[in-house]
């Protein structure tokens, strides 16, 4: 048995002010919010999802907002950072429309491709590349265009306090492929259209800290249930232990840290952001799993309000 991911289902960060982190991700990077929910952890934390048009694998950001959370610290263990991919020519609009709205931007260059680098407003690491690959965007917002818009992930650079060792995990566990090195940096790809390229800074990351600002984990794709069950299995193989099979309602998934430090999650691409809401309605109402409903009016009152809204630049 030889198993592959298609690539990266999600990634997953923390946040400080919701509102805040609602009005980047919606208003500034043009994303839509696919769901909200809670941590279901910790229900009193959000649990916002920011995607494509219908929130297909390889395209979702989430973020665990909360205005009582630390800052982190960048460092090993991590994603350092999210990769976002937009069509051919577009760079030059992002540019723009970041600087419009008082984000600082850094150009960057790795494996022949020219990079946007920037930040959220709490600190984590973004950065925009132009891919050929991946569906055109159907969601607009403000003068964004399927021309411009934000495909999904390109990929991410993984951050790793032993990065032989991640470089194990990416090429024997997930199945990536190893393209090639450049600046000290090895890139591995999967055969998925989005989210598919990975970058691993070849040498060992000092620690960071959780916190706002930072990666919690990267999910990496699995077909089905079945095939997460294989996961499980196959994990063991190379020594990594892994939680049992958690229901996440849009997904079911296990985690395991692999050697560098890095938490991942394997993710089923079912059933999907429309098994409670249709594809018109996703992301207007907070949804609960069934577990959580009867706690409804006590989590809705402990959270703070959000709301999508159009952002003047400048402000």
């Amino acid at each position: 048995m030889t198993l592959q991911t298609a690539g990266i289902h999600h990634i997953t960060a923390y946040a400080q002010d919701p509102q805040r982190n609602v009005d980047f991700y919606t208003g500034v990077l043009g994303l839509r919010m696919v769901k909200r929910t809670v941590n279901y952890d910790a229900p009193e934390v959000y649990h916002l999802y920011f995607g494509d048009e219908s929130g297909q694998p390889g395209t979702i950001i989430t973020f665990f907002p909360s205005s009582a959370s630390r800052r982190g610290m960048h460092g090993g263990g991590q994603v350092g950072y999210i990769t976002f991919a937009v069509p051919i020519g577009a760079l030059s609009y992002w540019e723009q429309r970041l600087r419009g709205f008082g984000v600082s931007v850094m150009k960057a260059f790795r494996f022949n491709e020219p990079y946007l680098q920037f930040s959220d407003r709490d600190g984590l690491r973004l950065e925009l590349v132009e891919r050929d690959s991946g569906s055109m965007s159907g969601w607009s917002v403000d003068d964004i265009t399927s021309e411009t818009a934000i495909k999904g992930f390109g990929g991410a650079v993984l951050f790793s306090s032993k990065w032989k060792e991640t470089k194990e995990a990416l090429e024997q566990v997930l199945g990536l492929t190893f393209i090639g090195e450049d600046v000290n940096y090895a890139r591995y790809a999967s055969a998925g259209p989005c989210g598919n390229m990975i970058d691993l800074p070849m040498r060992d990351i000092s620690w960071g800290a959780g916190g706002a600002g930072t990666a919690h984990h990267i999910a990496w794709r699995a077909k089905d249930d079945m095939e997460l069950s294989e996961w499980k299995e196959w994990m063991k193989k190379y020594g990594y232990a892994s939680t049992d099979m958690m229901n996440r309602n849009y997904f079911k998934s296990l985690y395991f840290r692999e050697r560098g430090g890095i938490l991942f999650e394997i993710a089923t691409d079912v059933p999907g952001f429309t098994m409670d809401e249709d594809l018109r309605s996703l992301g207007e109402r907070l949804k609960l799993p069934a577990w959580l409903e009867p706690e409804r009016l006590r989590i809705e009152e402990g959270l703070e309000p959000i709301q999508i809204r159009t952002l003047e630049r400048g402000k």
